[in-house]
């Protein structure tokens, strides 16, 4: 299929005055299913280049560095009180059966369990994540996509060689946060972007602020601000290889919610996601340095055949 045919394909046809999708007419949705083969699993990662590569590499300028991920604070799983957020002074019973045998100990270690899609860590989303009428990017079945009890297609493994490219910021309320529950158009990503006096070109990745720190979110059900469905065109049209942000989707628990990222740029676009970025220190170091493009670093843990990982993107100027 030649890229003008798709170009034409990802139009949205069903929007509403709210911009909500109606599921069941998929061939309408914004689209790269056949873009760059039937077996594709890089989505649009594949629009990273030596070139926008290039591109992030000339950003750089007074070697400043800026950590997107909310800090993990663990829980302890044995012992130590309820779960999940106690402190205790000394190590849980199993930990002091593992380390502290002899005297002195010769190493201390951990067994971490993790959850990749807790919403207070910030984590990347595989394109497996979020299944679209039974069917995974790029089109793939959801007994192919699991057979043989793990994830063979559209898993981590694609994020192994890390991702490297020219990030730009958007923020959608400099010096302030968006009211809570609102929803975030096409439009404001456009005055974001004009604010910022630079453009973008295919490979970019996106990281947006809507001043809400996933840290401070206690319930997943308190109201936050969402993207509308014109958002996901506005990220086809513009070709962005990956999204960072500290907003997301409306809550996955309200019964008929839409999910426009992860139904549409996930799940359609074959966009990897990062969940729960902390953008606060990005958008105060932008600011101080006048600055809103830089390079946009993300190595993610090689754990392969997984739905998702955390991830420590980091912003280099």
């Amino acid at each position: 299929m030649a890229d003008s045919d798709v170009r034409a394909d990802k139009k949205v046809q069903t929007m509403t005055d709210h911009n909500v999708y109606d599921s069941d007419q998929t061939d309408d949705l914004p689209s790269n299913w056949g873009r760059w083969g039937d077996d594709d699993e890089r989505g649009t990662l594949n629009l990273i280049t030596a070139e926008s590569r290039l591109r992030g590499y000339a950003e750089l300028a007074s070697g400043e560095v800026v950590s997107l991920a909310v800090p993990i604070s663990p829980s302890l799983f044995a012992g130590g009180g309820p779960w999940p957020r106690s402190q205790v002074l000394s190590p849980p019973p199993v930990q002091q059966t593992m380390t502290y045998t002899g005297s002195p100990p010769r190493a201390l270690s951990d067994v971490l369990l993790i959850y990749t899609h807790h919403v207070h860590m910030t984590h990347i989303d595989a394109l497996a994540h979020i299944p679209l009428d039974g069917l995974v990017y790029p089109g793939k079945s959801l007994f192919e996509t699991t057979r043989g009890g793990t994830i063979n297609h559209g898993s981590t493994s694609a994020f192994t060689g890390g991702i490297v490219t020219r990030g730009i910021l958007l923020d959608l309320a400099p010096g302030a946060r968006l009211d809570a529950e609102y929803v975030i158009h096409a439009a404001d990503l456009d005055a974001a972007l004009e604010r910022t006096g630079r453009s973008l070109e295919p490979g970019d990745a996106v990281v947006i602020r809507g001043g809400w720190r996933v840290r401070e979110r206690e319930d997943i059900d308190d109201p936050y601000p969402y993207f509308a469905l014109d958002v996901i065109q506005w990220l086809a049209d513009h070709d962005v290889s990956i999204i960072a942000s500290d907003v997301g989707d409306r809550v996955l628990s309200k019964p008929g919610a839409e999910i426009p990222l992860h139904d549409v740029a996930l799940a359609r676009l074959g966009m990897p996601l990062i969940d729960g970025a902390e953008v606060e220190e990005l958008a105060e170091t932008a600011d101080r340095l006048g600055r809103w493009a830089f390079l946009f670093v993300c190595g993610p843990m090689p754990v392969q055949n997984s739905t998702g990982v955390p991830v420590n993107p980091l912003a280099l100027f």
